[in-house]
């Protein structure tokens, strides 16, 4: 098994489309064996899939995502866990244990924004997907998404 974490400073990245890295992760009966950083490599959204699929990547772990790129992992067989935050080794040791906290329905809808806030969920750094909300749209964390604010 193969996991894949879109990942940045040791943290889930928040937008998957824009991820520059993602933290995979070998696991051999339920154990992480071992883990490298694979770069985008400036792929983006549907791309990023099939980079995850040429990696032999199986399973993925992220913040926000969008339709098109949900589309494009289901039809590289690639099962999906959205809505995730915080520290990547911990969220795969916790999907390993069967207690990660994912949003199923968690997604981004690329629409231009303007208060610096994210995709994430209220980091207040600026930090999210990199479309900053201000137009009233949200990644579906604001109204009625996964329900964190």
């Amino acid at each position: 098994m193969k996991i894949a974490v879109t990942y940045e400073d040791g943290q889930v990245f928040q937008h998957f489309g824009h991820t520059q890295y993602f933290k995979v992760y070998e696991v051999d009966s339920g154990k992480v064996s071992g883990a490298q950083v694979l770069d985008a490599q400036g792929e983006g959204h549907g791309a990023l899939a099939g980079l995850l699929a040429r990696a032999g990547v199986d399973t993925l772990i992220c913040g926000g995502i969008g339709g098109g790129a949900r589309q494009a992992l289901a039809q590289a067989g690639i099962k999906l866990y959205p809505g995730v935050t915080g520290g990547a080794d911990q969220a795969v040791e916790a999907l390993l244990a069967g207690t990660l906290a994912y949003h199923p329905d968690t997604l981004c809808n690329h629409h231009h924004h303007g208060d610096g806030e994210g995709c994430g969920h209220h980091h207040g750094d600026g930090e999210g997907c990199g479309n900053h909300h201000g137009d009233g749209e949200g990644c579906g964390h604001h109204h009625g998404g996964c329900g964190q604010s």
